[in-house]
């Protein structure tokens, strides 16, 4: 684990090696069915790394990075973590699916290394881990933003939820029903589908038939780009209303004109009416080729965070690092590259502004900012 070395032996170690290098472990789905999520998220933590250490690093250090490729499977990401443990991890960046964090973040938290993730399932904040922190808006709030846009913009009476039944999928479905309940919407069709379904055509032929006034879709972006597909070519005229991976850049590219008509709740997005979000997003398609997603920019915000927070403290310290991001908020003004004001709050839970989408021509287009949750 890294330690933080005072007075006399940090000048030594300075004399004898004057860059030392902070060690920060990407630990992410590089492969396997999570890895347009995960590679997304490593793309942009590199830019946030190759920009920090070109400006001088942090405290005066370079960052020293390592990436593990978790395969897309709980386990691996688990022992990986624990390799990047005993590696001298000072923060671990990732993972990104909920059903390998809420496996592997255990492991940082008896280890007392903080952890950064993109995970959005409610539980990762709700069982007590002082060093896990989200990039994103956890279900539990990020769905219920969605309350008012079937109530007062559908004017629905009846829905319907598809999900995809792990650790992800459960924990936005349980807050959705629980939503429709508190608004008097019933649910009237409820079909779970397992992780990486690659046939949707039974699920899309009961939605068709259920009545349903609107669709609640919560899969992961390799399933919706395969569902809304399916859903066009079954002629699927009812509303499809998700979270952000119903609408990111992947599952365009994927599904073409299909992902047309499809509306979102997101937390970030490249075409965000927000010029620093627009500038980043000018930087990873120039570096990259391709434009970012909102994994992109978790990444990113994640990494710069690391910066911030380390430089408050004035010291590569870990306890200290997990006790600051505790009830912090980062305001924009003064930390530009968090992209919007970003808070947490005491469980590692984050707060800040998010949008509503609707994919138009193959792009997404911001049609509502939703206020900061409290």
């Amino acid at each position: 684990m890294f330690k933080q070395i005072a007075g006399a032996s940090a000048l030594m170690l300075a004399m004898a090696s004057p860059v030392h290098a902070v060690d920060i472990a990407i630990v992410a789905e590089l492969s396997g069915g999570g890895a347009p999520a995960g590679t997304q998220y490593r793309d942009g933590i590199m830019l946030a790394i190759e920009e920090i250490n070109a400006s001088g690093g942090i405290l005066g250090e370079k960052i020293k990075v390592t990436q593990h490729d978790t395969q897309t499977d709980p386990q691996i990401s688990k022992g990986l973590v624990t390799k990047a443990i005993d590696d001298g991890a000072y923060v671990i960046m990732g993972t990104v699916y909920s059903s390998s964090t809420i496996v592997n973040m255990f492991e940082a938290m008896n280890a007392g290394v903080p952890q950064i993730v993109g995970a959005e399932a409610p539980n990762i904040t709700q069982k007590g881990n002082p060093y896990v922190f989200r990039t994103a808006y956890g279900a539990h709030r990020g769905v219920p933003s969605l309350t008012g846009y079937f109530r007062d913009n559908l004017k629905a009476k009846k829905v319907a939820v598809t999900w995809v039944n792990n650790e992800f999928g459960k924990g936005g479905h349980d807050v959705f029903v629980a939503e429709m309940k508190k608004a008097g919407i019933n649910v009237i069709a409820d079909i779970p589908s397992e992780a990486g379904a690659a046939d949707f055509a039974a699920d899309v032929s009961r939605l068709k038939s259920a009545g349903a006034d609107a669709v609640f879709v919560y899969l992961h972006e390799e399933e919706s780009a395969r569902f809304l597909k399916e859903a066009k070519k079954q002629g699927l005229k009812t509303p499809l209303v998700g979270e952000v991976t119903l609408t990111g850049q992947k599952v365009i590219d994927l599904a073409g004109d299909a992902a047309n008509g499809a509306v979102a709740h997101v937390g970030l997005t490249a075409q965000a009416n927000v010029k620093s979000i627009q500038d980043f997003g000018k930087k990873f398609s120039a570096k990259y080729g391709h434009q970012t997603d909102h994994n992109g920019i978790k990444g990113y915000i994640g990494m710069w965070a690391v910066k911030y927070v380390t430089e408050m403290n004035g010291a590569f310290d870990q306890k200290k690092f997990a006790d600051k991001m505790h009830g912090l908020c980062l305001d924009v003004n003064k930390h530009p590259n968090m992209l919007l004001t970003t808070c947490w709050d005491k469980d590692g839970e984050l707060a800040r502004e998010s949008f509503m989408v609707e994919v138009q021509n193959g792009k997404q287009v911001v049609t509502t900012t939703v206020a900061a949750a409290k």
